[in-house]
């Protein structure tokens, strides 16, 4: 491999060393969201996966049904969870084209 071939490379690394830098800033910023039993818990979640709110409506409290609401939240957790993980791989790929680098989160 050539000394220009080398240089080129290596701007090609450090190009998507910095396109890498910003989809995780932008993923720490981004806003997922899913609910469970027809809205009465919503679950959000940043592009990493991260829980950042949890609400749960009023209704869904019922005392003698602690179980249920239980259930609706690892729902709804789960799912917001599942939509980051989606949501990182598809921009991850958009900078590796696809590549499978290994040690890159998401892919």
């Amino acid at each position: 491999m050539g000394l220009g071939n080398m240089g080129k490379m290596l701007k090609q690394v450090q190009k998507l060393q910095a396109d890498m830098a910003r989809v995780q800033e932008e993923l720490a910023a981004a806003r997922v969201e899913a609910t469970s039993g027809g809205g009465v818990v919503r679950a959000i979640a940043n592009g990493h996966g991260e829980l950042v709110e949890l609400r749960i409506d009023p209704a869904a409290v019922d005392p003698s049904d602690v179980g249920m609401l239980q259930d609706l939240v690892l729902a709804a957790v789960n799912e917001a969870q599942r939509n980051a993980r989606s949501m990182a791989e598809d921009r991850m790929k958009a900078i590796t084209g696809g590549l499978s680098i290994p040690g890159l989160p998401g892919l």
